[in-house]
């Protein structure tokens, strides 16, 4: 779907080894099942393990990133919530998101969650929260340029209304 919505999508590009690892195995067992060119097979094994893998597991993530390109923040916001909650509690599928979700995102979704987070409620209006999530973004990763880009336009902002 088409959306006039930023969106980033910062690839961590280390991450296609592990990646080459599982298609590579999933390969292995399509030659073992007798396969004569287990290469088809494999690679769309692959995608759609990736796919169920994203779907449920981050599904909560996804169903926010549909409300957001449908302009629907306030509806989004609950579910970066569950998300951000979900990576919480279960660390270790984000930390190895690249094998537990097949994803090559650079960005682990908690981080992703907050950001996402952040932009809703600016774009709500809301923008003392969207200040404090984005400030919460900078806590847990001080590099995050989003953040520290959002930040100094809404610090701007505030500089040129005084």
């Amino acid at each position: 779907m088409a959306s006039n919505v930023p969106v980033v999508k910062q690839i961590a590009w280390i991450s296609i080894l592990p990646q080459m690892v599982v298609l590579g195995l999933i390969g292995a067992l399509c030659y073992l099942a007798g396969f004569t060119n287990p290469v088809f097979p494999a690679v769309g094994i692959y995608w759609l393990l990736a796919y169920v893998l994203r779907a449920t597991v981050a599904g909560d993530h996804r169903k926010g990133m549909r409300l957001v390109k449908k302009h629907d923040y306030a509806g989004a916001i609950p579910f970066f919530e569950a998300s951000y909650r979900f990576f919480t509690d279960k660390p270790w599928v984000d930390k190895y998101r690249y094998v537990t979700l097949l994803s090559s995102s650079a960005m682990d979704y908690r981080e992703m969650a907050l950001c996402n987070i952040a932009f809703c409620y600016s774009q709500i209006g809301d923008g003392l929260k969207a200040k404090a999530y984005y400030k919460q973004v900078l806590k847990g990763y001080p590099n995050n340029g989003l953040a520290q880009t959002a930040l100094r336009m809404m610090e701007s902002v505030e500089k040129s209304v005084e």
